[in-house]
């Protein structure tokens, strides 16, 4: 029997509302003692002095590419950088070649992810074959196959019968689809429509773009009694309309990313392509708007949606360059620098948003610390201030606006099933 005791950690968990300096003793899988004091014996002991310990992050909306976009990123490559960043749980989305729109593509990716075995990897299906939107999945068989949720992230559901049909599926089986909320023909363009959009000389996106659709779904969630979750929001009018669908007793979730409550449009200038991601950067106010909504509660989540992309493919310029960055490592410093340090949100809520929340919405038995449970642990310095740099980045690709800035809070272990997958002192686990 292998066992880990942790001392002298600061315990946050958000169900318990504790925020205490206590031990943590982990037996094979689980936490089977928390207290002030433990002196059993271990097989190994971490002074964690000085060091915060929250349950295991959980990131339920990223891309790991793998089938068909290998030069990106792998399972085990991406699997890596979410260990390095502290996640424990990742929930891949259905964009790959092929598409895990049949239990075929769904059990390749689930046993590609046990052979790695590095964190728990919970994959999305996607709503429609090929995510074309033109005809269902089986729901029911893709659930049994190992599938999480559903999703056509990346491709628009334009089909408003489709969507509706495919939210009160999903709902009635127990789970849910997560939306990607464009509206292509308001959406065309490279960066958010205005200024910026204006001096770069490249077309700009309407912030309308993502609000028609999320309406869409509101609707379709209030009028059937079901449950719709909105991807990425990014948005001040969307976030009103979740805000007062939520008020009326809707059934609608949301999430948003590290880069909405941190950057603005403007960072295009700086970072160029490396800030070029869909639902694209927008203004000061509709960062302050999404700050807001992760205090008040309207959004219920973070995710990274970590999506890498191939140096010579982000070099195609800014009109024609692939969206999407990369944040799997950033996440939780972005969001201890961002939100935590400037007083918009205390550690609690950090972890009721990138833990709590996120196990709840998937119905798994995470997101928690408390004996009997399964010992997934992000373990971090919340202190630790450092530049981030391209040569500590574990993933495959490099993608991301965040090189060169200057960050607080760094992951020091990610503990999965009572293993340590990342340790900082330990080059070899990554």
């Amino acid at each position: 029997m292998s066992s880990i005791l942790l001392k002298n950690g600061t315990v946050l968990d958000y169900a318990s509302k504790t925020e205490e300096k206590l031990d943590v003793l982990i037996m094979d899988d689980k936490i089977v003692k928390i207290a002030k004091e433990i002196s059993d014996l271990a097989n190994q002991t971490m002074d964690c002095e000085g060091l915060y310990i929250m349950p295991g992050m959980i990131d339920m909306h990223c891309h790991l590419r793998q089938p068909g976009g290998e030069h990106k990123e792998t399972i085990e490559t991406g699997s890596k950088s979410a260990v390095k960043g502290g996640f424990t749980t990742i929930c891949p989305m259905p964009n790959t070649n092929p598409t895990p729109d049949c239990p075929e593509v769904l059990e390749e990716i689930i046993a590609e992810a046990k052979r790695v075995n590095l964190c728990n990897v919970l994959p999305y299906s996607s709503v429609t074959k090929g995510e074309k939107g033109e005809e269902l999945v089986d729901f029911a068989g893709q659930l049994e196959a190992g599938a999480i949720a559903f999703s056509d992230d990346g491709i628009p559901l334009t089909n408003s019968l489709h969507m509706r049909n495919a939210i009160i599926e999903a709902d009635k089986l127990g789970t849910f689809v997560s939306s990607h909320c464009e509206d292509k023909f308001v959406g065309a363009g490279a960066i958010n429509n205005g200024k910026v959009a204006d001096e770069l000389g490249v077309k700009g996106i309407y912030p309308e773009a993502e609000e028609i659709m999320a309406a869409r779904e509101i609707v379709i969630a209030s009028t059937n009694h079901a449950h719709a979750h909105i991807c990425h929001i990014s948005t001040k009018g969307t976030v009103a309309l979740v805000r007062d669908a939520k008020a009326r007793g809707v059934k609608v979730t949301c999430e948003t990313c590290p880069h909405y409550y941190s950057f603005t449009v403007e960072e295009v200038k700086t970072s160029g392509v490396n800030a070029k991601m869909n639902p694209p950067l927008r203004e000061e106010e509709d960062r302050q708007a999404i700050i807001s909504a992760l205090k008040d509660g309207t959004i219920d989540n973070i995710i990274t949606d970590h999506a890498p992309h191939a140096k010579e493919e982000k070099a195609k310029g800014l009109a024609v360059a692939p969206n999407g960055i990369i944040g799997f490592e950033t996440a939780l410093a972005a969001t201890i620098t961002n939100l935590v340090v400037p007083g918009h949100i205390s550690y609690l809520d950090m972890v009721r948003l990138m833990s709590y929340n996120p196990a709840k919405l998937l119905k798994i038995e995470r997101g928690e610390i408390k004996e009997g449970v399964i010992a997934d642990l992000t373990i971090f310095d919340p202190n630790e201030e450092y530049t981030y740099e391209e040569a500590s980045i574990v993933s495959k690709s490099k993608n991301t606006p965040w090189i060169g800035k200057k960050l607080q809070g760094k992951v020091r272990y990610t503990i999965v099933s009572g293993d340590i997958k990342y340790d900082v002192n330990d080059v070899k686990i990554v």
